[in-house]
């Protein structure tokens, strides 16, 4: 999949009724701009308030996956989220004018094909993976995870109910766009006769019929036939697929369920987006200077605030001692803008430099400058803050986009490409 964010190429509407509110809705999938997210957006409220689909804002709830509270909480998301997930999407604004989207047939196959149809379009901006760097396990009730580092989303996935048209059932599978549509798209949600009316009287699954869920009584499926014989378990794993989508990133992992819930797909996400937290970490000078060949007078990053895998935070004090001063408008001392661009492009070797094995052995070499604008002077007393954002990475050579403030305002900004090499 390309390394570019990806959102929708043009709209795409569908309509129906929740499963389990039973509120008709009209969904409309629309593009998004590069580091929006995946936001659901209620047009039937005042102000039409933003949900965004990350599970900071997710809700336990019973049979679904909820995000948001009160009157903008948005309910049984996750066949949605699956197929947006699914394309790879990055940023896409779903409109939505009630508390539910609709269920379609009961599976993700209709906000799959609907998104296929309209297309996907490409745009600048840094891919947002979640990667796992050692194995993680977490038990909710029955539910059991296991997460393992990997190349790409797979899912190992086994369910057990007691009833003979289900029993044990395992599936593994690798998620991608022609997985997804040939494997799980189309597997239905299901129930049980025996259920319905204690779920109708906690006031769920208003919506639903044997025309969006497998309904199951005794002898088997009511009014339907199967799609596969194994469809129950199929289902599931489409559904750790939206509720992994919580991460608010491309999740990056092997992930062995065993009775996997709503509930508890939404501990795991929780456990991998804090875990990946704490991944990021500071550095003082005497790390950096482990890392950067430079010194004086010409190590111009003093402090590493924050460092994670796609991202760098660095600061850079300007005092009246730098040594540039004494010649660079003397009497009139204004920080010259190359090196504002040097002490940027070494924050960002630190960055590249966390991407390698053997950093001592290496160095980081610039090929190329962009887009490169200055807005303001930098002064003596001033404290530069740089930030920079990995967008691309192949083999060794890298592009980022940095960003120059002090106290807030930006004062540079450029386009970068580099690369790394021997020593």
């Amino acid at each position: 999949m390309s390394e570019k964010r990806r959102t929708i190429a043009a709209p795409a509407t569908l309509e129906g009724v929740g499963l389990h509110l039973g509120s008709a809705c009209r969904l409309t999938f629309r593009a998004a701009p590069a580091g929006k997210g995946v936001v659901f957006r209620r047009t039937d409220l005042a102000g039409t308030p933003e949900v965004p689909a990350r599970v900071e804002e997710a809700v336990q709830v019973e049979r679904r996956t909820q995000i948001g509270e009160g009157d903008r909480a948005m309910h049984t998301v996750e066949h949605v989220l699956a197929a947006v997930a699914a394309h790879g999407i990055d940023d896409l604004v779903i409109d939505v004018d009630a508390n539910e989207p609709p269920i379609m047939d009961g599976s993700a196959g209709p906000f799959f094909d609907a998104i296929a149809r309209a297309g996907i379009a490409e745009q600048d901006g840094a891919v947002q993976y979640l990667r796992v760097r050692e194995p993680l396990v977490v038990t909710d009730g029955e539910s059991r995870y296991e997460a393992h580092p990997a190349d790409a989303l797979a899912l190992d996935v086994t369910i057990e109910f007691p009833h003979p048209a289900i029993g044990r059932q395992r599936m593994a599978l690798e998620v991608t766009e022609e997985s997804f549509a040939r494997e799980l798209a189309g597997a239905r949600t299901f129930g049980f006769v025996h259920e319905v009316e204690a779920l109708r009287a906690k006031g769920l699954i208003r919506g639903a019929s044997t025309k969006n869920a497998v309904v199951l009584d005794a002898d088997g499926p009511v009014e339907t036939a199967l799609r596969w014989p194994d469809e129950f378990v199929r289902h599931k794993l489409m559904d750790c697929v939206g509720d992994l989508a919580l991460a608010g990133r491309r999740v990056r992992a092997k992930v062995v369920a065993y009775k996997p819930s709503h509930r508890g797909t939404v501990a795991l996400v929780r456990e991998l987006v804090n875990h990946a937290a704490k991944e990021t970490r500071m550095l003082g000078i005497e790390e950096i200077m482990k890392v950067l060949p430079h010194r004086y007078p010409f190590l111009l990053v003093d402090r590493i605030l924050e460092l994670g895998p796609k991202g760098v935070v660095g600061i850079k004090n300007v005092t009246i001692n730098e040594p540039f001063f004494q010649g660079h408008f003397p009497g009139h001392p204004i920080m010259p803008g190359v090196l504002i661009i040097e002490a940027m492009a070494q924050v960002g070797g630190v960055l590249l430099m966390g991407t390698v094995q053997d950093p001592q052995s290496k160095v980081v070499y610039f090929t190329s400058l962009d887009n490169v604008r200055w807005r303001r002077p930098v002064k003596p007393g001033d404290q530069l803050r740089f930030e920079l954002e990995l967008l691309q990475i192949r083999a060794r050579i890298a592009r980022m986009h940095g960003k120059a403030t002090v106290d807030g305002d930006v004062v540079c900004e450029a386009d970068m490409s580099a690369m790394v090499m021997d020593r």
